[in-house]
């Protein structure tokens, strides 16, 4: 069976679900060498088996408003593939989610979370409950409600759930609760957690830290650096704010943040003073990113038209391009554009946040570029670490997790290398090595472990 024979069965076992089809599809066009190289893996037919969720639960989830009226929302969690560990991802709240983004997150996790060498497996989760306009008491109680049908499912051996868009400390903080009630015992079942009670430190900056890090590695490869580098970021929440602090520190110059209005450039640079304020935007007051010219009326705000074909943010002239906000917010005339601009990298904070068409373009200019499950690993990376300081009860500092967390980059950084010169590929193929290197880890584990 060919690879697009093998990508049109799939199509036809999943249906009506693009975002899943877009990320199979992406890894199908890199391991055909493999297939090449090791016909068993085909034959075994190892990768229809990672497309197939172990198992897809869907659950009802009613709770009161705060005028007492009924609501109902609807809840899922995808758990992949366990070959490597326990399920590990995230839990997302977001109007937009359904069952095809759920399947795409968990299937990109899969290899995301091999390629950290910790033994975790994939999954991914969530509801299509909106959080924003939320009042505490009615996020707390949703929360509760949606944790009373997830607990079942879950447990710090089988599924390890964390925050992801929409779910942050507060949420985890209500899940967590409601697990220890519910199950009667203090485990690390969800990572993520409040430092006082095993959280780990740096859990909150890993994606964006591990993101920077990762892009480091890559220009220190061609005798580059971040210094002076001017850059573009896109959001505002957690990915976006950590990734302009780490920027900062190494001597970056980010001079763009955003939200689903608009956009900020700020060409005088975004430093520490001006992240705080985008930090308190976005974190306490829950505002829109525009109130940052309020403060800085040097800077500029555009709204971004939901009708054009393109985002203009990605038009602007910069150096390294750093997309944190969402899946396919650049699409193909955005990579053209930023061909146009002469970015030197592009590296993803956000899950698949290129369109296949957007990837093309990439790939085929000279832009150094990574995919999202090598460079956003980070966040898991840690989630991994705060799950080994739960089961042993040591909880390590500051400098010990970001050290660890460097290492895990690297690592993930120069397996990639390493895969792209045994298989031939382009010193520069990030995007087809981190396939391929997390494709073998997982199916060579299912190998060994026979068909079940």
């Amino acid at each position: 069976m060919s690879e697009n024979e093998l990508l049109e069965q799939i199509k036809k076992r999943n249906p009506n679900e693009p975002e899943f089809i877009q990320a199979v599809d992406e890894v199908i066009s890199s391991i055909g060498i493999v297939f090449k190289k090791h016909p068993e893996y085909h034959r075994l037919k190892l990768l229809e088996r990672m497309a197939e969720p172990e198992r897809l639960i869907s659950f009802r989830v009613n709770w009161l408003d705060d005028a007492g009226e009924v609501q109902v929302n609807r809840g899922f969690r995808v758990q992949m593939n366990s070959a490597l560990g326990p399920y590990k991802g995230g839990l997302r709240f977001h109007p937009s989610v359904n069952q095809s983004i759920l399947k795409f997150l968990a299937f990109e996790q899969i290899f995301k979370n091999a390629l950290t060498g910790l033994p975790l497996g994939g999954g991914k989760g969530g509801a299509d409950f909106d959080p924003k306009g939320k009042s505490d008491n009615e996020i707390m109680r949703f929360c509760q409600a949606f944790m009373s049908e997830l607990y079942r499912h879950i447990g710090h051996f089988t599924d390890v759930p964390a925050g992801d868009i929409g779910v942050g400390g507060r949420e985890i903080g209500y899940l967590f609760g409601t697990y220890k009630k519910l199950q009667n015992e203090f485990t690390g079942v969800l990572t993520g957690k409040g430092r006082e009670w095993g959280g780990s430190l740096i859990r909150p900056e890993a994606t964006g830290y591990g993101l920077v890090y990762f892009s480091q590695y890559m220009l220190e490869k061609v005798d580059d650096s971040l210094q002076d580098k001017k850059c573009l970021v896109s959001g505002s929440g957690n990915v976006a704010q950590f990734t302009l602090e780490k920027l900062i520190e190494l001597g970056a110059k980010p001079i763009t943040a955003s939200d689903s209005s608009g956009y900020i450039i700020d060409e005088e640079g975004i430093n520490t003073e001006k992240l705080d304020l985008i930090k308190e935007i976005k974190n306490v007051n829950r505002g829109r990113i525009s109130e940052y010219l309020e403060k800085y009326p040097n800077a500029k705000y555009e709204e971004v038209d939901s009708n054009q074909d393109f985002n203009p943010l990605w038009k602007t002239k910069a150096d390294c391009a750093f997309p944190c906000a969402t899946q396919n917010e650049i699409n193909k005339k955005d990579a053209e554009n930023l061909k146009k601009t002469g970015i030197k990298l592009l590296t993803e904070g956000a899950n698949m946040p290129l369109t296949t068409e957007a990837i093309d373009i990439v790939c085929e200019s000279e832009i150094l570029y990574a995919p999202g499950k090598a460079t956003n690993a980070g966040g898991v990376a840690v989630s991994g670490l705060e799950m080994s300081q739960n089961r042993i009860g040591v909880y390590w500092s500051r400098e010990e997790v970001d050290e660890k967390l460097k290492n895990i980059m690297k690592n993930i950084h120069d397996n990639c290398v390493k895969t792209a010169e045994e298989y031939d590929l382009n010193q520069h193929d990030y995007l087809a090595s981190a396939n391929i290197f997390g494709f073998l880890k997982v199916a060579d584990a299912m190998k060994a472990q026979g068909v079940i």
